[in-house]
């Protein structure tokens, strides 16, 4: 069996949104990484979206690992957009219900053009 490969970029919008891209799959070999990508160095991040558009796969510590930064977010009064999310990863956070938790976008840019409407 062969450890799951996962890319992670980022940067933080003028408006202090951090956005990460994620390639490859989250699973649990990746989940740390996913998850230390989500947190600043000094703690929570209060605004973030995360663009799945080149996700092939997420298993359930890639849920673990939103519903923790969904908390972290909702705690400092942000919160945490997904973009771009694949058919099996919607599927996914649908069967758990996270679907109805973690506002869904489009676009990258849709997520980013609501951000002063919360």
């Amino acid at each position: 069996m062969s450890q799951a490969h996962l890319t992670i970029t980022q940067h933080t919008t003028a408006d202090g949104v951090h956005v990460l891209t994620l390639a490859g799959e989250v699973d649990y070999t990746t989940a740390g990484t996913f998850r230390q990508a989500l947190t600043a160095d000094d703690g929570p991040v209060r605004y973030t979206v995360v663009d799945y558009r080149d996700v092939t796969f997420m298993d359930s510590s890639g849920i673990n690992v939103l519903v923790a930064a969904d908390n972290a977010a909702r705690a400092c009064d942000g919160w945490l957009r997904l973009a771009h999310t694949p058919t099996p990863v919607l599927q996914l956070l649908h069967i758990v219900g996270l679907d109805d938790v973690i506002e869904l976008y489009p676009t990258l840019h849709q997520a980013l053009a609501e951000e002063t409407a919360a």
